[in-house]
């Protein structure tokens, strides 16, 4: 059913094949940092209350600042880049001209997110596409050894000369870039041992880490430094246990929740916003300190988006989101019914 490519015209491009081969790992890896930027985003979009009384957090809140704060945000930015340089080797191969598509879909990208933004305020798709064009695109002249220690140290660096957040973005895209060119997404399932060795060591940093930033009073001045470091050790452990898991007898279970989350991500992250400001005033969520709702929000919007993102991708090959995204980057209109 598939068309060959061995023979086609480098001109003019064409995207890929439905069957292009996906890293189902990776799919779902990112459906599981999606989950946890929901939770983190719903607070912001309603601007939720820290607490009752200075200094007094509620304990939803509390969890959600050491145990998901600035530990799914790492994931998600890392995939990018990972993803980066897999659609630029996708490109390579049918278009002698790869890189002026990626720089229509970072444009593309970025005026989503500028329009995303107005419901949203402080979303990523934006500074993404920023990094993206200022970082990833010209990381792409530069050779592997180079782009692994510029994203090791930039993203060092971003955790303990800064405070993390945004400043996380270029160290980890770079990151992802080299791994990729590296070959390890693809060599994932024989990569156990090395999965099992990395959580063996991230995990009790991170558990260390987590007490770190416990200990530590939110008014020190480098209490945010710690708790950016915290998150970048847990997003380690959190995405290693995953991918170890997904091994496990649980495997096929958590691939049904998560691939397709994972799949339609651009197509989630923007509906996810739609949904948090439409429920927002049913649920009297704006300026409130009702975080077990909150949560449950969260919980009602995954499970929806889970629902229909499997309905979708049974009919379709893209998402919505990632189908105009697609068709704009190779600037014609992309197939995508099965």
């Amino acid at each position: 059913m598939q068309p060959t490519t061995a023979t086609a015209p480098p001109a003019p491009a064409r995207p890929p094949g439905p069957a292009a081969r996906r890293i189902r790992a990776l799919d779902a890896l990112r459906g599981f940092a999606l989950c946890g930027i929901l939770l983190v985003n719903i607070p912001q979009i309603t601007a939720m209350a820290f607490g009752p009384r200075p200094g007094e957090l509620h304990p939803v809140r509390a969890f959600l600042d050491l145990a998901v704060q600035e530990r799914f945000f790492p994931i998600f930015s890392f995939l990018f880049g990972i993803s980066f340089a897999l659609f630029l080797d996708g490109a390579a191969r049918r278009s002698d001209r790869p890189r002026l598509l990626l720089v229509r879909r970072l444009i593309a990208l970025g005026l989503l997110g500028a329009a995303h933004q107005l419901l949203h305020p402080g979303e990523a798709l934006t500074p993404y596409a920023i990094f993206g064009l200022l970082v990833l695109l010209p990381a792409t002249w530069l050779p592997t050894p180079l782009v692994l220690a510029a994203g090791g140290g930039l993203t060092l660096a971003s955790v303990t000369l800064a405070s993390g957040g945004l400043v996380t973005i270029p160290g980890l895209f770079l990151l992802g870039l080299a791994v990729a060119r590296l070959g390890v997404p693809r060599a994932l399932e024989q990569r156990t041992g090395t999965l099992a060795a990395v959580l063996a060591v991230a995990a009790p940093a991170a558990a260390a880490a987590l007490w770190w930033q416990y200990a530590t009073d939110p008014a020190d001045a480098h209490a945010t430094r710690i708790a950016a470091a915290a998150g970048l050790l847990a997003a380690v452990a959190y995405a290693v246990t995953l991918l170890l898991l997904l091994r496990s007898p649980l495997g096929t279970a958590l691939s049904a929740v998560l691939e397709p989350l994972g799949r339609m991500a651009l197509t989630n992250y923007l509906t996810a916003t739609l949904l948090v400001v439409a429920a927002a005033p049913l649920l009297d969520l704006r300026h409130s300190l009702h975080w077990g709702t909150a949560m449950v929000l969260a919980l009602v919007i995954l499970t929806l988006q889970t629902l229909f993102s499997r309905w979708w991708l049974a009919r379709f090959r893209y998402g919505p989101a990632e189908w105009c995204l697609r068709t704009v980057t190779w600037w014609e209109r992309v197939p995508n019914r099965r």
